[in-house]
């Protein structure tokens, strides 16, 4: 199970409903249970509750971290753009317009991701496009070689395209990085097993009130669900204002 496949809406509505049901549930049992279920019953519920926290700790620290590198990237990408970009056009006519030609269309296919939140069939169709670019300014890069392979300006290009080359790929990768749907999982059932286990203690106390137990768990949920926001690379948290400006900066080369 990819929880990526499923719309971040349904997964809190889903996950609160079972958190609440746990606790209803967990205190049922404890309103059965009576006095004869209160032996190490707060120790219990301390323990896992901690061991819950621990979890939402370590698994919001795992995807900011990812988020973080992602937005990264972009600045490197946008950065290796620009440069790549700026070098092209010391190369001589006509090989300088075509370069930058091909880099303003690179930039654009970059730039037509940040319209939309795409979906994983456009994110594939558009770097095989890129791709594409990338071999016509490889193949433009070596015919340049071949009359003048002196450190400037064909070798500054070359090493500047190797290098946008290559945070494109750093970037597809930060993409591809999530936290693993196994540490979601089971972030979410020591969620569900905290929840009942508090909802049996409060059905211990038939004084105690449950809105603190539905607040706990309504929070809980909504930090999962953050988490899983942010470990959404295609929902529009990461600014791509680098790309927007690298692409206007090149649309005002001249030609």
């Amino acid at each position: 199970m990819d929880f990526a496949d499923y719309p971040l809406w349904l997964i809190f509505v889903v996950s609160l409903a079972a958190i609440l049901a746990a606790i209803e549930i967990g205190r049922r049992v404890g309103l059965i249970a009576g006095a004869q279920g209160r032996e190490n019953i707060s120790t219990i519920e301390g323990a896992i509750l901690g061991l819950l926290a621990l979890m939402i700790g370590f698994t919001f620290s795992m995807a900011l971290s990812l988020f973080e590198a992602r937005r990264d990237a972009v600045l490197l990408e946008a950065n290796a753009i620009g440069t790549t970009a700026l070098r092209a056009r010391l190369l001589p006519a006509p090989r300088s317009t075509e370069c930058v030609k091909l880099l303003r269309e690179y930039v654009q296919i970059r730039l037509d991701l940040t319209q939309r939140d795409p979906s994983p069939t456009e994110i594939a169709a558009a770097s095989a496009r890129a791709n594409a670019v990338q071999e016509a300014l490889w193949r433009q890069a070596k015919a340049q070689t071949a009359t003048d392979n002196a450190m400037a300006p064909t070798g500054l290009f070359i090493q500047a395209l190797n290098e946008m080359i290559d945070d494109q790929e750093k970037r597809l990768t930060a993409v591809g990085n999530r936290v693993p749907s196994v540490v979601l999982a089971v972030l979410y059932g020591i969620a569900v097993v905290a929840s009942a286990v508090t909802g049996y203690a409060s059905g211990l106390d038939a004084q105690r009130s449950r809105l603190p137990i539905y607040v706990i768990g309504m929070l809980a949920c909504t930090i999962v669900a953050l988490i899983q926001l942010l470990d959404r690379p295609t929902f529009g948290l990461i600014s791509q204002q680098p790309i927007r400006d690298v692409a206007a900066s090149i649309a005002g080369f001249a030609d």
